[in-house]
């Protein structure tokens, strides 16, 4: 059996300005970066402005498990399923962090027969995007402790510097540090922090923005500290919006690639699903909507997570209403959930199957909250049975949800026929009644349980006495209006990882909240969710290299 990247690099991909041709784009709105990927131009973005939209579609899934679930590669395999339908579809995904690609979880762009390519660019530097935002993010820390060294006229605390430097690879080692160790000219001596780039404030505040003047506002509203009095300060105290504005000038355009069945795909932005909202740019979602009649977009981790987080703050913000969903779940992932060993994921287990089954049917419940139709696919593994797919079928349908199984990492865009069928007689036969969790004039503790108590099934919410006073500071601060963005473990419906299945009634603890002011958000850390990954004991770095041809080999 080939291997996802063996496919990608046996691919016959067509000439950037082909793919773009489709949508109507002329080569003189596209800044090319080689053969197969281009930015699309502001001016075409603002030509297409006032086109009608599309409909919007969001994949999401189940919690992940190491069995593995397959939500971009079904996003990608239904892009390629409608145009095989003859109709006009645009894929919307997020960028690949380089940290997931040398670690443990692998790339990002689909797999098998679905996959956007080309895989291993999109997966490495891919346009530059992340090491500008990188570039923009360590600037503004160079910024803030250069104005401490120079007199500190702001009168900023040293030890309540918030702002961190950033980097796109796991390093635990970084998580904490010290700096201006040395001299009396090598700065002031206090702690500081490292978070992984997909962490950085930049990067949601890139994916929120709609224009480089919005942005620049954004970037200003960034606290990175707070001075002697307890009062905020701005990226726009410290006069470096700017600097950083010029840094993320081409990193605020969509970037435009293909699958391999030729469907466009915008990629753009990757905010972390854990820290930040986990979603590909309002941008890149707007101009898709405006370019076909169908968009397939994404949204990181579990609907949990992902999907809330797509609602309740990217739709909040960007204005977007989402037409209908598609959940995605596996067979293999639904008996893990029941309990059982990863290695006998492959027989038959009716029990297993049905024990944690009720994963997905509260992943259903909380899309049916925000008055979304939804569509249930099983992207289908060889080992599943007629059996354990009747079963799952039957079930879907008794909640008032579509049901399609799903083939398209071996058949690509022909496996995913029945899920894109499913999907148009869902958008024919269902009106989005779309609407919020939860209203923007709620006290943020309000917010909270809301989300703990619908989404996550907690009994009680415990907040630590950092978050208590945390989270009092920042609604005196003016700060209570914006929506919550939650951090919490991806691999259970609890702050506890090892709470499978439907976890009820259990008590969420919330130990720290900052804000993100110009993002929008504030962030509610649970559990024990770290911004700054470590690598594993066999990271998948070991196995990556590249041929004396130049061909990347081991990337997943």
């Amino acid at each position: 059996m080939k291997t996802d990247i063996q496919i990608a690099q046996e691919a016959v991909m067509e000439p950037v300005e082909k793919v773009a041709g489709r949508l109507h784009i002329d080569a003189d709105d596209l800044e090319l970066y080689g053969k197969y990927k281009a930015k699309i131009s502001d001016g075409y973005l603002e030509k297409i402005e006032n086109n009608p939209d599309g409909k919007l579609i969001l994949v999401t899934a189940i919690n992940p498990t190491p069995a593995g679930e397959g939500k971009t590669t079904t996003s990608v395999g239904l892009g390629q399923a409608f145009g095989r339908l003859g109709k006009k579809a645009v894929i919307a995904l997020r960028e690949p962090s380089l940290g997931p690609c040398f670690g443990i979880k692998g790339g990002a762009a689909g797999g098998g027969y679905a996959q956007a390519v080309p895989m291993e660019d999109l997966n490495l530097h891919f346009t530059g995007d992340f090491h500008a935002i990188t570039s923009a993010n360590n600037l503004l820390a160079a910024m803030l402790d250069n104005h401490i060294q120079q007199g500190n006229a702001l009168g900023i605390d040293t030890r309540q510097v918030v702002w961190k430097r950033c980097l796109d690879i796991n390093d635990r080692v970084l998580r904490n540090i010290v700096v201006g160790l040395g001299s009396k000219m090598d700065g002031t001596v206090r702690e500081d922090h490292f978070v992984i780039t997909v962490a950085s404030e930049i990067m949601a505040v890139l994916c929120l923005a709609a224009d480089m003047e919005d942005m620049k506002k954004r970037l200003g509203r960034m606290v990175v500290a707070y001075d002697y009095k307890g009062m905020p300060v701005t990226a726009a105290d410290l006069q470096a919006v700017g600097a950083m504005a010029a840094l993320l000038k081409d990193a605020m355009k969509p970037n435009l690639i293909q699958t391999l069945e030729h469907t466009p795909v915008l990629v753009h932005g990757g905010p972390f699903a854990n820290i930040a909202h986990g979603c590909n740019s309002i941008r890149a979602t707007r101009a898709a909507l405006k370019m076909a009649d169908y968009v397939v977009t994404e949204a990181g981790f579990g609907a949990d997570l992902g999907a809330e987080k797509f609602f309740d703050i990217k739709c909040r913000i960007g204005g977007l209403k989402p037409d209908v969903v598609v959940l995605v779940a596996t067979v293999r992932a639904l008996k893990y959930n029941g309990g059982m060993a990863k290695q006998d994921l492959g027989k038959e287990n009716l029990e297993a199957l049905e024990n944690g089954i009720v994963n997905l049917e509260k992943h259903i419940e909380n899309l049916h909250k925000y008055g979304v139709p939804v569509v249930v696919t099983l992207n289908s593994f060889l080992t599943d049975t007629e059996k354990e797919i009747a079963f799952v079928k039957g079930f879907c349908e008794k909640r008032s949800c579509e049901f399609a199984v799903s083939t398209v990492w071996e058949n690509g865009g022909e496996g995913g026929i029945a899920l894109a069928e499913k999907v148009l007689e869902t958008l024919e036969k269902k009106e989005s009644g779309f609407r919020l969790l939860y209203e923007d004039e709620l006290p943020l503790k309000a917010k909270i349980r809301i989300v703990a108590k619908e989404i996550y099934g907690a009994g009680e919410v415990s907040y630590a006495p950092a978050a208590e006073k945390q989270l009092k500071q920042l609604e005196t601060l003016g700060f209570g209006h914006l929506p919550v963005c939650m951090a919490k473990t991806q691999y259970s419906l609890s702050d506890d990882p090892g709470l499978l299945g439907r976890p009820e009634g259990f008590t969420m603890n919330v130990r720290e909240a900052y804000v993100s002011a110009g993002a929008g958000f504030v962030v509610v850390l649970t559990g024990a969710v770290m911004t700054m990954p470590g690598l594993p004991k066999e990271p998948a770095a070991l196995h990556i290299d590249v041929n004396k041809e130049g061909m990347v080999t081991g990337l997943f």
